[in-house]
């Protein structure tokens, strides 16, 4: 790739940014008193995706690569299940835009790994 720095060419790690970039501004609107809990938990789910997808790509193996992967598409699914929450106690409504966002990573996170794991198993 000729950058040392392989994940910022990945659009998944790019658009997660951009997801965490969201959770903080957010989050910044809810109660102090969930700056230790619910605010907490979001921000370092959101945070997880983009350091996992790098993580990943900076590893020497497509298998390692694969499996960060699926760590970073775990902390999507806990920050889905967090937002979900976040709107039924009243902190949040109608967070459609978060909800676009983390759906479209969902399906570049799985064609990611589906692409690693098809490089994996040729090498």
């Amino acid at each position: 790739m000729g950058d040392n720095r392989p994940h910022r060419q990945l659009l998944a790690w790019q658009k997660s940014i951009d997801l965490a970039s969201a959770v903080y501004a957010t989050t910044s609107t809810f109660p102090k008193e969930e700056i230790y809990a619910l605010t907490s938990q979001m921000r370092r789910s959101a945070v997880s995706i983009a350091s996992n997808i790098a993580e990943g790509a900076a590893r020497g193996s497509r298998k390692e690569f694969a499996h960060f992967l699926g760590i970073a598409r775990g902390s999507l699914s806990e920050l889905d299940t967090q937002l979900v929450i976040a709107q039924k106690i009243g902190y949040i409504t109608a967070p459609q835009s978060l909800e676009e966002n983390i759906n479209h990573i969902f399906k570049l996170l799985n064609d990611l790994i589906t692409k690693v794991k098809a490089d994996a198993s040729t090498q």
